[in-house]
């Protein structure tokens, strides 16, 4: 039996459709406006695959732009504000033009567009000052260091539900040596801006019990860059001399209190070179911006040395000699892990090496380098009167050459090895002489140390309480012996024309290969300037 609504029943229904009717179309625009939102978002994201999955995800809703993300925008434009304190490049992310196309985003569609764009110079700025603005094997083929670059994506995501301003906190280097860094940055750019060090002196060489305007030079230079006190000095005195000291100490130079022809080319460096170096050691700094290890082994090839860390704390330190400055001998950059030390190596000559420097000499006389070992394929000596040298070329030259155990051994009595394809490693080497040289660029890549037993009691003494004795009794068998670290200890093999201690004068070396010179010229052309700070 069907059932009629009463009157009232209608009039009820009536009012409630009306009612629905209105709250849809007072509800159209709003609705109308955040698809016109979303719409312009999944537009502007669509030729970045990580940008486009973050806001797919989130639904397309803003990340930035919203009512409340106010906070989120605040800190995105104060650290693009401070980005040059970080010798960032500031006009990559063009901030003045993002604020003005906020300002004026008044509809929808800008509003998304504009979202995408922030977050765009976002992840731009995030990556650059976490693991820096250049990619280091572009700069130079001897750069092979693995940056640990974030993934983009995640930068987003973990933003998203992070406190804006601790996450910018959190990206730039967290080391004491980048804070030390940017301090000698803001340093200098002080500097810059009251005139430098001031006037070079002129001259090329200036010995203790000179007079004359050149020292007078020297003596006010000297006080300007603080290692020497006011003075009235007008001879190279005593005071002088040490003054003179300390500078070489600091630069990587003999400390004779001679100021020599090389001593005085680094005095008159200028403060805006300086500011370079340091500007680029914060951006190498950043390629390395990861866990080194509690215990490291840190090499700095223009500092010409070898350092044990342990927690911050340098435990060793040792000279060495590294790559020679031909573009085919210089030591690479770059990160891995030693995981084991030889004793009594036998030297296995590079290819590269046999056929460009001993294949030569063998075709002149088949008994030349009578040291070494020329070997088949299997290991087992040739004899060498049996083979006709000239008959090959480095291509098809079929042997491979060696060298045995001994005092003699290019390798010296120990080498220390974290496998690499670049084989490099560290190791003794029977030319001990040319530790007492200043500039010590002469091998064919590898590292020598000067102390090379001391190195690996150092590294032997965290497994066994003899660590002397217990190298010493291997290496009096005169037999190649591996030896295993029980803690493999990982190796930063670094390039550092600037860098920093805790306490004193910041270090300054030379740029041996040329590296820096190119890094900063490639962050130039990226933007990245130099700034001269008032007051």
């Amino acid at each position: 039996m069907l059932v009629f609504p009463t009157q009232a029943g209608v009039a009820r229904l009536l009012a409630g459709l009306v009612a629905l009717a209105l709250a849809l179309m007072l509800a159209l625009p709003a609705q109308a406006q955040m698809t016109a939102f979303k719409q312009a978002v999944a537009t502007a994201a669509s030729d970045d695959e990580h940008i486009a999955a973050f806001y797919q995800d989130r639904n397309y809703e803003p990340l930035w732009t919203a009512a409340n993300g106010k906070a989120r925008r605040s800190a995105l434009v104060a650290a693009l504000r401070d980005a040059p304190e970080h010798g960032l490049p500031a006009p990559r992310y063009d901030l003045d033009g993002l604020l003005d196309r906020l300002s004026a985003a008044k509809t929808s569609k800008a509003r998304g567009v504009v979202e995408v764009e922030m977050s765009r110079v976002f992840l731009q700025y995030a990556r650059d000052v976490q693991t820096g603005v250049l990619t280091p094997g572009k700069i130079d083929s001897g750069i092979v260091r693995d940056v640990p670059r974030r993934d983009r994506l995640s930068y987003l995501v973990n933003f998203a539900k992070s406190n804006p301003s601790g996450f910018f906190r959190a990206l730039p280097p967290r080391t004491n040596e980048y804070a030390r860094l940017m301090k000698e940055k803001m340093r200098l750019e002080h500097l810059v801006a009251s005139g430098g060090w001031g006037p070079r002196v002129p001259a090329g060489a200036l010995k203790p019990g000179a007079t004359g305007n050149a020292v007078i030079a020297l003596r006010n230079r000297l006080i300007a860059m603080g290692f020497m006190g006011r003075s009235a000095t007008q001879s190279y005195d005593a005071e002088m001399q040490q003054a003179v000291q300390a500078f070489q100490l600091a630069h990587g130079l003999e400390p004779d209190g001679v100021a020599g022809d090389g001593t005085m080319t680094e005095v008159n460096t200028s403060a805006e070179d300086r500011l370079k170096s340091v500007m680029v050691a914060m951006e190498r700094e950043r390629w390395l911006n990861m866990p080194r290890g509690d215990r490291h082994i840190l090499v700095n090839i223009t500092d010409f040395s070898a350092r044990i860390v342990d927690n911050d704390t340098v435990t060793f330190e040792t000279r060495s000699v590294v790559g020679a400055t031909a573009s085919d001998r210089r030591t690479p950059e770059f990160s891995d892990v030693m995981e084991h030390m030889v004793i009594n190596p036998t030297w296995h000559v590079p290819r590269s090496i046999a056929v460009k420097e001993y294949l030569p000499m063998l075709k002149r006389n088949r008994n030349a380098v009578s040291h070494l070992r020329v070997v088949d394929s299997r290991g087992s000596t040739v004899n060498r009167n049996a083979v006709d040298f000239s008959n090959y070329t480095a291509r098809t030259f079929p042997f491979n050459i060696k060298q045995p155990p001994g005092q003699s051994n290019a390798l010296g009595l120990v080498k220390f090895m974290f496998p690499n394809r670049y084989n490099i490693y560290l190791h003794d080497t029977p030319t001990k002489h040319l530790f007492s040289r200043e500039v010590r660029a002469y091998s064919h890549g590898c590292v020598r140390l000067q102390e090379p037993f001391e190195f690996a009691y150092a590294l032997l003494a965290r497994q066994t309480n003899d660590p002397e004795g217990y190298f010493k009794q291997r290496l009096d068998t005169g037999r190649e012996t591996v030896v295993p670290l029980e803690q493999p200890v990982p190796v930063h093999l670094i390039y550092r024309t600037a860098f920093t201690k805790a306490k004193g004068h910041t270090q300054y070396r030379r740029d041996i290969y040329g590296r820096d010179a190119r890094i900063w010229n490639a962050l130039s052309q990226s933007g990245v300037a130099l700034r001269a700070v008032q007051g």
